[in-house]
């Protein structure tokens, strides 16, 4: 398929470009580039033949951008839960009605495929022992209370020409080029990595499932290639069964894989989020889909990787591999402005 991948230049774009490309897929980007003073390594093997990559906020895009396409994927938004909160008149901008925007724009100009990711977060906080598809949501930010809007709305625009799917993913980690540190099991492999010692400010009772960011890529790759009759207009789940943890094990099963590292725990914090989560009808449904990594092959993945890279505390901590610290930059030294659009540069 000729497909347009918005968010290429991401944490998840980076590396499913290429699996796309390599699976006979023709791609092509779409990247407002907020985010490319970060790159963490290169991995000759997932070199991507990118021909082209539109930079443009997903807020200017037009009809004549997505014409011609087979498929578009939609990754590009602010992400995650503390950015969203910063300023959440702009998260809402982007995330819902940019999002919402560009799925009209699909549709008009005749893209049949339209795959957006969405979202576990969404389930906010449950009793249930574990969610699914069809249980109630309960978002407890704007970033998650987005990704319900867009679900919502860009569902009401489905037709028999026009096929949205949305794969909720769980919490992504793993190695990736444009690496995120803001995400929970990253951030405590390189806590473990830079310090020795994974020292958590809460009890880390609070569960979350997990999913690698290469298991992510492959979900995207089986749902893009299937029938579309198979999942039209419908939720997906993204990740295992055996994959839902409460934080406090995600930073033992991380102290495992690098040796040395101490844990200690705190008091019971203030964030109530707790949700574990039902992936059975993405397998049942994407019947080639089926992921392959787990916590420990995650965190010895990025131990390895901080390895052979020389990983230092400086190079962890940069504002890049951070996505409200590379923001607040950008606003802070005028490259941005409040609304996070690109600012001229200020003739001298």
């Amino acid at each position: 398929m000729k497909v347009l991948l918005t968010g290429i230049d991401g944490y998840i774009g980076s590396l499913l470009a290429p699996i796309l490309e390599n699976n006979g897929h023709e791609v092509v980007g779409v990247d407002t580039g907020l985010y490319r003073d970060g790159w963490l390594y290169t991995d000759p093997t997932s070199f991507r033949s990118i021909a082209r990559t539109l930079n443009k906020d997903i807020r200017k895009i037009v009809e004549q951008d997505v014409a011609g396409y087979d498929a578009v994927i939609h990754l590009a938004e602010l992400s995650n839960d503390p950015l969203g909160e910063n300023n959440p008149e702009v998260t809402f901008d982007i995330n819902h009605h940019g999002s919402v925007r560009l799925a009209e724009l699909c549709k008009n100009a005749g893209v049949r495929r339209f795959i957006y990711t969405s979202s576990c977060s969404v389930y906010g906080v449950s009793d249930a022992d574990f969610v699914d598809e069809t249980s109630p949501v309960d978002p407890q930010t704007a970033y998650a209370k987005c990704k319900v809007l867009v679900e919502r709305d860009v569902a009401a625009l489905a037709t028999d020409d026009f096929s949205p799917v949305f794969l909720r993913n769980a919490t992504a980690y793993g190695a990736s080029p444009r690496m995120r540190f803001d995400i929970v099991l990253n951030n405590l492999a390189g806590l473990a990595w830079t310090t020795g010692n994974i020292a958590m400010t809460s009890d880390g009772s609070p569960w979350r499932p997990l999913v690698h960011v290469l298991d992510i890529c492959e979900a995207v790759r089986a749902a893009l290639e299937s029938p579309a009759d198979k999942i039209h207009n419908q939720i997906f789940n993204v990740g295992a069964m055996n994959a839902n943890f409460q934080i406090r094990e995600i930073a033992e099963i991380v102290a495992s894989q690098f040796p040395g590292c101490e844990t200690t725990f705190g008091e019971p914090g203030g964030d109530n989020r707790s949700y574990r989560v039902n992936f059975e009808k993405i397998h049942n449904a994407l019947t080639d889909y089926r992921p392959t990594w787990n916590p420990e092959s995650g965190a010895k993945q990025l131990f390895d990787l901080f390895s052979m890279i020389d990983m230092s505390r400086e190079r962890f901590e940069f504002r890049a591999f951070t996505r409200l610290k590379q923001l607040n930059y950008l606003i802070r030294t005028n490259q941005v402005d409040g609304d996070f659009f690109w600012s001229r540069p200020r003739a001298t």
